[in-house]
């Protein structure tokens, strides 16, 4: 009897020539020739053995971009200038990512900001946006279908890992498809490019995985959109470092009824994110996504600030350090500090290896709209979630734990 053949995936990356696009690539190799033995991958743990995860070597991968650079040379910079990656994961991983260079598109520069646009060095990716959304998004789409097509793929699961946006006045948030659909077809469409490659996957029937704090598939006519398609999506902004402890420390000074006073931030860094992030709009974007958090586990809002800083000398690695001053027993004020020093690009790429994989199975499983079970992975999750790490990451296990039966 002839084995059934074992579906392939594709991991589609907004944004693939960045520096988390890369390392992703590079740790998706590392797995496949076992030149890593999985520490930072959650799904390497022994608790989803059983989910029916598809295996790293499913995974085809392609994308789009506004710039020209070639992988090879992004995966150079992060081993000579940021001093991560071994000699021997660079040599191995040349001749997939040239052939992964292939496979990236131009993407789109609509309502992105001065910023990132200024990024764009794609030749005619400012000519292909001078049509209507609607129709930069059936040019999305037309990539996205070849892609599926050409190497026979069960789906294509699309994770942002782009630049982050400014985010557009609440006020233009499609609240129903039906608006949304309105919106598109006018030159002035105030949805950024974010949403445009949600709609693309998700009008085609593809998860769609926001990394970002861009807006993405957060309004609620977007996730009408993909329930009508019958398919799924999770986000937004990936929970990496300082924004993870907060996560886990919050709930202990709940739990302990110490009354956090105030929580204060410093977050410096070097790469192209933080380059972008250095424009006031696109900052304001990821301080909204990192503050929320602290008031949401306490049930209160204790004074908090947060800064983002871009220090061009520190290159992908990042540096936070917080303050957090509480009031203990009898009123006696106490302090707790700690400093997150981490390679950013290192830190994101296990989590987007994670999420394609968590979400692949989703998708094979037709589970619909906001994929609530993978808030554990974001600072801003979309769905019905608690804020608390640990709670969050029960629901993981927990969906795990059922699929496995």
């Amino acid at each position: 009897m002839t084995a059934p053949i074992k579906p392939r995936f594709g991991l589609w990356l907004v944004g693939a020539r960045g520096g988390v696009g890369v390392s992703a690539m590079a740790g998706l190799i590392a797995q496949r020739l076992r030149l890593a033995d999985g520490t930072g991958l959650v799904t390497e743990l022994p608790q989803f053995a059983n989910a029916s995860l598809p295996s790293w070597s499913d995974f085809v991968i392609g994308g789009h971009d506004i710039r020209s650079a070639q992988l090879v040379d992004e995966l150079q910079r992060l081993h000579q200038e940021s001093r991560v990656l071994s000699p021997e994961l660079v040599g191995a991983s040349r001749g997939e990512l040239e052939a992964i260079d292939a496979e990236i598109r131009p993407g789109t520069l609509w309502n992105v900001g001065r910023r990132i646009a200024e990024l764009a060095d794609v030749d005619g990716v400012r000519l292909l946006d001078e049509r209507p959304p609607r129709a930069i998004i059936e040019r999305l789409q037309g990539d996205l279908g070849e892609f599926r097509a050409r190497h026979e793929l069960e789906t294509v699961v699309v994770v942002n890992v782009a630049s982050t946006e400014p985010l557009p006045d609440q006020r233009h948030w499609p609240a129903t498809w039906a608006a949304a659909e309105q919106s598109l077809a006018k030159p002035d469409c105030p949805l950024p490019a974010s949403t445009l490659y949600a709609i693309a996957a998700l009008d085609a029937g593809m998860p769609y995985v926001n990394f970002t704090p861009s807006l993405g598939a957060l309004p609620a006519g977007i996730d009408e959109l993909a329930r009508l398609r019958g398919t799924c999506h999770a986000g937004r902004d990936g929970k990496t470092g300082e924004t993870l402890m907060k996560s886990v420390l919050a709930p202990m000074f709940a739990a302990r009824h110490l009354e956090v006073m105030s929580w204060v931030g410093h977050n410096i860094f070097g790469n192209l994110d933080g380059k972008v992030l250095d424009d006031p709009a696109n900052k304001q974007a990821k301080l909204e996504s990192k503050d929320r958090l602290i008031a949401d586990i306490l049930g209160y809002r204790p004074q908090t600030l947060i800064s983002i800083e871009h220090i061009e000398s520190l290159g992908d690695w990042k540096t936070a350090w917080d303050h957090i001053h509480f009031r203990g027993f009898l009123g006696t004020p106490m302090t707790l500090q700690f400093t997150w020093q981490g390679c950013d690009s290192l830190l994101a790429a296990p989590l987007v290896l994670d999420l394609a994989r968590l979400t692949a199975a989703a998708s094979q499983r037709g589970e619909r709209g906001v994929l609530a079970f993978l808030s554990s992975f974001f600072k801003s999750p979309q769905g019905e979630a608690p804020p608390a790490f640990a709670d969050q990451y029960r629901l993981l296990e927990q969906w795990a734990g059922a699929v496995g039966r």
